[in-house]
């Protein structure tokens, strides 16, 4: 992937382990933030069927994910639990305007978000280990020994260099969500627009 022009505006990539809260945090930003003309949530494409149960974003066959990966058609793609998520290409255009976009991304796919986008924030969001474990339970997408393995497994940390913010979303959802509303409307008054 060639590496992005110099951007006016920021790409927020929110990041954590799964139970973190991280859909919750986006969707409340997006709830107080959204009559800001140079605010953007990204819906991400993704290889699986949209329900009530999980984040709201764009659904795509396996085999049309591919076909427009081929093309170009996303600034950042990446596989994970057996899925295809991109990031679509036309929003590079909005970042590069001035405008900040607020995307749920993925720890190993940072490196692309920064190629595709200069300048790149990445919102790690925590949770005590109950909180996960509790959250993910009540999903009811895995067994509790799925649960287990999954939290076993997991890492809350951000490797590489990176500009991180880490939000803590153990508690209500108003103090994490807040935070992250904070740091958007640093980023959109940065530019001074």
């Amino acid at each position: 992937m060639a590496r992005a022009d110099r951007m006016a505006g920021r790409i927020i990539v929110v990041v954590g382990p799964s139970g973190a809260g991280k859909d919750s945090l986006i969707n409340h930003a997006a709830a107080l933030l959204c009559d800001h003309k140079r605010f953007a949530v990204i819906r991400r494409v993704i290889t699986r069927p949209s329900d009530s149960a999980s984040e709201i974003h764009d659904t795509m066959s396996p085999e049309a994910f591919a076909a427009m990966k081929a093309e170009g058609g996303f600034a950042v793609s990446w596989s994970a639990h057996g899925l295809d998520y991109g990031i679509p290409a036309a929003h590079r255009a909005f970042v590069a305007k001035g405008g900040v976009a607020l995307c749920n991304g993925s720890r190993k796919a940072l490196g692309d978000f920064r190629a595709a986008f200069t300048r790149l924030t990445v919102v790690n969001v925590t949770a005590r280990p109950e909180i996960l474990a509790a959250r993910l339970a009540a999903r009811g997408r895995e067994s509790g020994d799925q649960i287990t393995a999954r939290l076993a497994r997991s890492t809350m940390a951000v490797r590489g260099d990176f500009d991180v913010v880490t939000i803590d979303n153990s508690d209500a959802l108003d103090i994490a969500g807040n935070q992250l509303v904070a740091l958007i409307r640093d980023s959109l008054s940065e530019n001074g627009r």
